[in-house]
């Protein structure tokens, strides 16, 4: 019987700091395992562009800092996810990643990746405590909000189409319509 090594946020801090993956690998450590991110691909990037304008546009206060493809610390289960965008408290994460409790918004871009964004990321974040949970889907052009985190998942999981207006609980003014993250259909 095989069965795989489980490691910790700090035997992967410690390979991060050998430089274990500077060849470029993109990766991310997930419930005691370290994980390959899937490739991303233009439409991926673009929507992640267009969040990032989206959400500066909005979050100039001063309060918030918006990080783009950044790791987070989550206790339960011990993993360091890399979202591709997050509001986070403004503060200094130069010795320790943010945590759930610095976090307001945490946002994950699908392509090629929305089985696994929708479900064991999903469930992650939830267990963790992420309060608002968006998952960008590229494919469907739509965007799939989570809230309500509990142990058992989300309990509440909407869809916002393309004129569907959506808004980040941390900011309930600031408002979104799904379709200004993605290029013409037309092309």
């Amino acid at each position: 019987m095989s069965t795989a090594a489980r490691l910790t946020v700090a035997e992967y801090n410690r390979m991060l700091h050998a430089g274990v993956f500077d060849s470029g690998r993109r990766v991310e450590f997930i419930a005691g395992e370290i994980r390959n991110m899937t490739p991303i691909g233009p439409e991926h990037e673009s929507a992640v562009d267009r969040l990032v304008q989206w959400s500066f546009r909005h979050v100039d206060d001063g309060s918030l800092l918006i990080r783009v493809q950044q790791s987070l610390g989550l206790a339960e289960p011990e993993s360091v996810p890399q979202p591709d965008l997050t509001w986070v408290r403004q503060g200094d994460y130069n010795r320790a990643r943010p945590t759930v409790k610095d976090v307001f918004l945490v946002v994950e871009v699908a392509e090629t990746s929305l089985a696994y964004d929708l479900g064991e990321k999903a469930d992650l974040y939830a267990v963790a405590g992420v309060q608002d949970y968006w998952v960008v889907d590229c494919r469907s052009r739509r965007i799939v909000v989570h809230r309500e985190p509990g142990t058992s998942g989300y309990r509440s999981v909407r869809d916002y189409g393309h004129n569907d207006p959506v808004s980040p609980l941390c900011r309930p003014h600031v408002m979104l319509l799904p379709r200004t993250l993605f290029g013409s259909s037309d092309t």
